[in-house]
C-alpha cells in the first residue's frame, strides 16, 4: 500500500513530472529489501534526465531456463487539477475505490511487480527462472519523448532479454454492479498509425466564393474516411476470443459469431456484431478523424485545411495498405495523405502458447471461480511493440479487474477498486512463481 501510494503520488506526466524520481523511489525500496545497487538500478539516458527507468533482477538457480520479464510503464497521461474532482496526484481511497492519475494505467502493475520481488527477497525465495523487472518511462508520451522500453531494447537488450514477458493490456471486466464478467489475457494488439490530411488552395476574397474550396475538400475527405469500412480480418487470437465469448452473447449474437467464424466475408454477421464499438474495432482495422484545422482569416477563402486521422491496424495488414485505402476512399488529388513518423513499430502478435495460457487459466479458476478467461487482442497500444524488437513474446496478463466504462483511464477521475488491486496482487504474485518454477 505504501509503495503503491508513493508511486501514484509522484507526478510522472511528461510536461511537469519525473519518472526518474519515481524510479529512484522504487529502487530505494528494493535496496532496503536487500537488492544490490547492481540488481536494482535506475537507467537515465543523457539528455532525458526526467525520464529514468528502473531495471531489476532476481537471479534464478537454473542454467537452462531463460529469464522472464515483468514489464510496466510508470509515466502517466497528463492531468490538470482544475478538471479533476480530487487532486490527480494524490492517492485517495473513497467508497471502495482508489482515485488518482495512474492508479490503473499503469502504476498498479508496476507496484505489484516491484512489491513481488521485494517479498521474494525478504522471504529468501530463489526462483529457478531469473525474474527481471523493467518499470519504464515514455509509454504515454508524445513522439518527442524517450520511450524507455524501446531505448533499453535497442541499446541495453541484455537488461530485457527473456523467453517471454508479462505486461499491461490484459485484466478483467466488471459490470456496472461490480460483478466479474470475464478475464482477458492479451495476445497481440493493433498498430497505431497517424495520417495527416491536407487540402491547399490559392484562396482569395470571401466575397467571391469558388467551388474548389480547401475546407470543402477536407470536409468531403473526412466524410469519406468516416464511410471507409475495412473488411473483417480475424487472427488466431480474435477467433479464439469470439469462440469463447459466444456463449455469453444473446442468441442473435451467437448466430452472428458462428456465421462469421465460418465465413469472414459474411457481411450480415459482421454488421450485427459491429454495432458494438469495441467489437467493431476488434474485427477490423479502423480509422477515425481526431483533429481539424483550417483557414487563416474569417473574410478570406481558405488557403489550407488540415485534418488528422488515427488508424488502428490489425496484425497482418500493412501501413501502406491502410494509406492506399484512405487515398482511394478520398479520391481527390487536391487532398494529400501523409504518414507521420511512427511512434511505435508494427505490432507482432505472440503465439497462443499453452505454457503461458494454461497456468493463467488454472490459477484464475482457483482465485476467481466461475469467471471465464479469454484471449484478447488489444485495440490500443502497449510497449509490447518494443519488446518485440528483440524477439520477446509479450502477453497482457490478467488478474486486475477494471470497470466496464474504463474507470477514467486517460480521462477524468481515474479510479480502480481497492478489492481489484489486492486481489490482482495476490493472483499475479502467485502466477509469477508458477512461471518461475517451470
Amino acid at each position: 500500500r505504501e509503495l503503491y501510494a508513493e508511486l501514484v503520488n509522484t507526478n510522472t506526466a511528461y510536461s511537469t513530472g519525473s519518472c526518474t524520481r519515481a524510479a529512484e523511489q522504487l529502487a530505494a525500496r528494493m535496496h532496503a529489501a536487500g537488492f544490490s545497487k547492481e540488481d536494482a538500478r535506475v537507467v537515465v539516458v543523457p539528455g532525458y534526465e526526467r525520464e529514468g527507468n528502473l531495471v531489476a533482477v532476481l537471479p534464478g538457480t537454473s542454467k537452462k531456463l531463460k529469464p522472464m520479464l515483468l514489464l510496466a510503464h510508470i509515466d502517466v497521461v497528463e492531468a490538470r487539477r482544475e478538471d479533476w474532482t480530487r487532486d490527480p496526484f494524490t492517492l485517495i481511497e473513497e467508497d471502495g475505490f482508489f482515485y488518482a492519475r495512474g492508479v490503473s494505467d499503469d502504476k498498479v502493475q508496476a507496484a505489484i511487480w516491484v512489491d513481488s520481488l521485494i517479498r521474494f527477497k525478504k522471504e529468501g525465495y530463489r526462483p529457478k527462472r531469473t525474474i527481471k523487472v523493467a518499470a519504464t518511462c515514455g509509454e504515454e508520451s508524445s513522439s518527442t519523448a524517450l520511450n524507455g522500453a524501446e531505448w533499453l531494447a535497442r541499446n541495453m537488450p541484455d537488461t530485457l532479454s527473456a523467453e517471454f514477458a508479462l505486461n499491461e493490456g490484459g485484466g478483467g471486466r466488471l459490470d456496472k454492479d461490480g460483478k466479474p464478467q470475464f478475464l482477458g489475457i492479451q495476445v497481440g494488439e493493433k498498430a497505431n498509425r497517424i495520417f495527416d490530411l491536407e487540402a491547399t488552395n490559392p484562396g482569395g476574397h470571401s466575397s467571391v466564393p469558388r467551388p474548389d474550396n480547401a475546407v470543402y475538400d477536407l470536409a468531403e475527405a473526412i466524410v469519406a474516411v468516416k464511410r471507409l469500412g475495412f473488411p473483417v480480418q480475424l487472427n488466431d487470437t480474435t477467433r479464439a476470443f469470439l469462440k469463447q465469448m459466444s456463449p455469453t452473447a444473446p442468441a442473435a449474437g451467437q448466430i452472428a459469431i458462428a456465421n462469421l467464424l465460418a465465413d469472414e466475408g459474411n457481411a450480415t454477421a459482421a454488421a450485427i456484431l459491429s454495432t458494438d464499438p469495441v467489437m467493431n474495432s476488434t474485427l477490423r482495422t479502423t480509422c477515425v478523424a481526431t483533429m481539424l484545422e483550417a483557414g487563416h482569416a474569417p473574410n478570406a477563402l481558405p488557403q489550407r485545411a488540415k485534418g488528422v486521422v488515427n488508424c488502428r491496424i490489425v496484425p497482418g495488414m500493412s501501413t501502406e495498405e491502410t494509406q492506399a485505402a484512405i487515398e482511394k476512399a478520398i479520391a481527390n488529388p487536391r487532398v494529400t495523405v501523409k504518414l507521420r513518423k511512427p511512434h511505435r513499430p508494427m505490432a507482432v502478435a505472440p503465439p497462443l502458447d499453452k505454457r503461458i495460457l494454461d497456468p493463467a487459466v488454472k490459477l484464475a479458476g482457483e482465485l476467481f471461480p466461475g469467471v471465464p478467461m479469454v484471449p484478447t487482442m488489444s485495440t490500443g497500444a502497449t510497449d509490447a511493440t518494443m519488446t518485440a524488437l528483440i524477439g520477446i513474446p509479450t502477453y497482457g496478463i490478467p488478474g486486475i479487474f477494471y470497470e466496464a466504462d474504463g474507470g477514467g483511464i486517460h480521462g477524468l477521475n481515474e479510479r480502480l477498486r481497492v478489492k481489484s488491486v489486492y486481489e490482482g496482487r495476490d493472483y499475479l504474485h502467485r502466477l509469477i512463481q508458477v512461471y518461475a518454477e517451470r
